[in-house]
């Protein structure tokens, strides 16, 4: 392949000869800008700085449902509160976390119905749903379903909440704010790393100005800005359930998905899709 520099001189020559005089100064300027600024210099070349990661230490496990394939998980007013998808296994649990045990459930009644994302802004509790465009909403408290939205987004992935907006991906690298009411879209964020946009957002959890955020199929939770959309630092859950001493058959559990986050502690609590524990934890 020709480089830049042998190109722009027989660019130059092939004008050159057809034009010989004529015009020659105009386009010789022109030739010679483009090809001085064709190239960046080594010294001006900017190369991305290593990722940030954090830490963190295991405190507690508690059991969790193993026929769960968690999509939404979150604590509110010392409840845990549970959504499930696939067609056909769709519910939203209200779960005493320290036993497991099922406080409230409401089941999908609509087999084509796939839930995803779980979030309550005031009494309402709104769910996502992946290709259905459907949003659900129920009361907070009994699970009772009130109404139900068109979704704004091409797909319904993670969702959470800064008391006032909805805050929700479609597993791409955006994240979008919107309102309760109308549901619709107030604003977005593009999420980037220093290597470019972050895609397969999943599921979301607000704490401090910064959204905790799976990444499906890895083993990852992104800490990204909430102004900026920028992912400051990760969090590397790989091996946790054994880490954590929960026996399991890696066979029979899918990816970790599942953020819940207790403000009165400052703990976290993951987990995944079908795995045996919900686990809390301190991340440094």
């Amino acid at each position: 392949m020709m480089s830049g520099d042998c190109l722009c001189e027989g660019i130059v020559k092939w004008i050159y000869n057809k034009y010989r005089m004529k015009y020659w100064f105009f386009f010789f300027s022109i030739i010679i800008l483009s090809c001085n600024n064709s190239s960046t210099p080594d010294s001006a070349k900017v190369e991305p700085v290593a990722m940030s990661y954090l830490k963190y230490n295991i405190l507690k496990t508690y059991p969790h449902d193993t026929a769960s394939f968690t999509e939404g998980l979150f604590l509110h007013n010392d409840v845990l509160y549970e959504g499930t998808g696939l067609e056909g296994k769709t519910n939203i649990y209200q779960l005493d976390l320290q036993s497991g045990k099922v406080l409230k459930h409401y089941k999908e009644k609509d087999a084509s119905i796939f839930g995803e994302g779980i979030s309550i802004v005031g009494n309402d509790l709104y769910q996502l749903t992946l290709d259905n465009k459907v949003v659900y909403v129920y009361d907070a408290k009994t699970l009772e379903r009130k109404r139900q939205m068109v979704s704004p987004l091409k797909q319904g992935w993670g969702m959470t909440t800064d008391g006032k907006q909805l805050i929700a991906g479609d597993g791409s690298s955006k994240i979008y704010f919107l309102d309760p009411v109308a549901l619709k879209i107030i604003s977005s964020l593009n999420v980037s790393d220093n290597y470019g946009y972050v895609s397969n957002i999943n599921e979301l959890e607000l704490v401090d100005g910064y959204i905790y955020a799976n990444i499906w199929q890895t083993n990852y939770i992104v800490k990204i800005n909430a102004t900026t959309g920028k992912v400051e630092a990760k969090l590397d859950l790989a091996g946790i359930l054994d880490k954590a001493g929960i026996p399991h058959d890696p066979s029979k559990i899918d990816v970790l998905n599942g953020i819940a986050y207790n403000p009165a502690n400052k703990h976290f609590y993951v987990t995944g899709k079908y795995w045996p524990a919900i686990i809390e934890i301190n991340i440094q």
